[in-house]
């Protein structure tokens, strides 16, 4: 449903003066970048290789051939002194985010072997080989005085597992940045009357992220639930019963009508190449579209656990939080919270609707709702806490001066009594205390709804909105 291959640009730096001085120094250098695109590849990530860049002129061409494989984003790895003319060329033309990396190519030199070389050329060549931090401070002041923007990543080539991590970082918010501007939203309904924090600016989201916002009609879906047939359906019940507790009071009816609309509602990603969706109707005075939203959270949950994050209340923003969390493969589950334990200091969040299956504590339970409370209809829904362990909120805020914003927060799910009432809940702990998190995640403004994955994720998040060119508040 979506472009997930993430082209990553890398080139060296050099002089080309000191090749014909140092004997074999231009060789260990372009070794030095073979072991960085080495570490750089992994699956769904192209690498560009353009080599040692150690003249203006190739510099100019590096620029062009950049542009022309349309990289994401490009490392520029510092392998010795080098003018900053052989750099300013490359990503001024390619116009993306670049990483400079400043990596000594072993913990230190070995001072003894080294002065006891004897010649002095070789010595300087020696040298050369240790003196990749020596031109970052040049290449940072033109970056300055240019306008472009950059980071930097210090550190060794070898046995450096934070300099590594941070590469990681950047790779995951390259493929993060990549998979969002390549994907399709469908937003289908309207907003739930009322909730003026949920409505959002859908040119912002596009702009922003490069999403494409693809208008659903309800009517589709219903459509498409006409044309399912009877073995699609026990098939679906089949794979209901394998991927859920379905509860022994859920009648055979209304799994089948889950079934139906689920069906349905994969052959409408499918036809739409939809990446993810966010949906609100009420379907009032028209049966087959009530029956259609009635039925819906099964096969939305499926969805979302399949890579494509449904939100409910046209929640947009935070259906934009949710694909970030999966495409990092940490879940994205739609959530709020709703109550606080005061006795173990621990906030009760959950949500009606689908959630994220994949990161559930235990199988997910189906169980039969009479009311969808504050909607119409009633019918199947699930029930599920999230993995017991670390954890991230994630929710995407549109800011006053209309902005999007990322505000993350870090804490534990924890084990303890939930209300068993057919929703997602959770109990979730945080290092700031229930009062102080609440305080100060609601001091930003963000919507009621917030986005939960596994994990302690508020670095990866703060790498990915410096990617994005956005603000992030970790509240914790």
């Amino acid at each position: 449903m979506e472009n997930t291959t993430v082209r990553v640009g890398l080139f060296g730096i050099g002089l080309d003066t000191y090749w014909p001085q140092f004997a074999g120094l231009k060789e260990r250098l372009e070794g030095y970048l073979g072991v960085v695109s080495g570490k750089l590849e992994r699956p769904g990530v192209e690498i560009i290789n353009l080599g040692l860049i150690d003249s203006p002129e190739k510099a100019t061409d590096a620029g062009h051939q950049f542009r022309r494989e349309d990289v994401d984003m490009i490392f520029l790895h510092v392998t010795t002194y080098a003018l900053s003319s052989t750099v300013l060329p490359v990503v001024r033309r390619a116009k993306c985010p670049v990483i400079v990396l400043n990596l000594a190519p072993e913990a230190a030199i070995d001072y003894t072997k080294f002065n006891r070389l004897g010649d002095r050329t070789a010595m300087t060549g020696e040298w050369l080989a240790f003196c990749s931090a020596c031109p970052v401070p040049e290449i940072a002041n033109v970056f300055k005085r240019s306008g472009i923007p950059f980071e930097q990543i210090t550190g060794m080539l070898h046995d450096d597992p934070e300099c590594w991590g941070e590469v990681d970082a950047w790779i995951n918010a390259a493929r993060v940045a990549h998979v969002m501007s390549h994907n399709r939203l469908g937003v289908m309904g309207h907003y739930y009357g009322g909730m003026l924090d949920i409505y959002s600016d859908l040119t912002l989201q596009s702009a922003a992220f490069g999403t494409h916002i693809e208008m659903l009609e309800v009517d589709e879906l219903s459509a498409l639930r006409r044309e399912v047939s009877d073995a699609e359906i026990a098939a679906r019940v089949g794979l209901f019963r394998d991927d859920f507790d379905v509860q022994d009071d859920c009648s055979e009816e209304e799994l089948a009508h889950a079934a139906r609309t689920s069906v349905a509602l994969d052959r409408l990603i499918s036809e739409k190449k939809l990446g993810s969706m966010a949906y609100y109707y009420m379907g009032t005075g028209i049966a087959e579209n009530e029956d259609t939203l009635s039925s819906i959270i099964l096969g939305n949950t499926l969805l979302t656990a399949r890579g494509c994050p449904v939100a409910g209340e046209l929640e947009i923003k935070n259906v934009q939080a949710m694909k970030i969390l999966d495409i990092l493969g940490v879940g994205g589950s739609f959530t709020e919270y709703y109550a606080v334990d005061w006795n173990d200091d621990v906030v009760l969040m959950g949500h009606d609707g689908p959630g994220h299956i994949a990161i559930a504590e235990g199988r997910t339970k189906v169980r039969p709702l009479t009311v969808y409370h504050g909607k119409v209809g009633k019918g199947l829904s699930v029930e599920m806490s999230v993995k017991h362990g670390p954890v991230t909120l994630l929710s995407v805020v549109e800011t006053a001066d209309h902005r999007l914003m990322l505000l993350v927060a870090e804490g534990e799910s924890v084990p303890g009594p939930i209300l068993e009432i057919g929703n997602t809940n959770s109990r979730y702990r945080f290092p700031i205390g229930a009062r102080n998190f609440m305080n100060r995640w609601n001091a930003h403004g963000p919507a009621h709804h917030c986005a939960v994955g596994v994990g302690h994720l508020a670095h990866q998040i703060e790498v990915i909105g410096k990617f994005l060119g956005m603000e992030t508040a970790v509240v914790c």
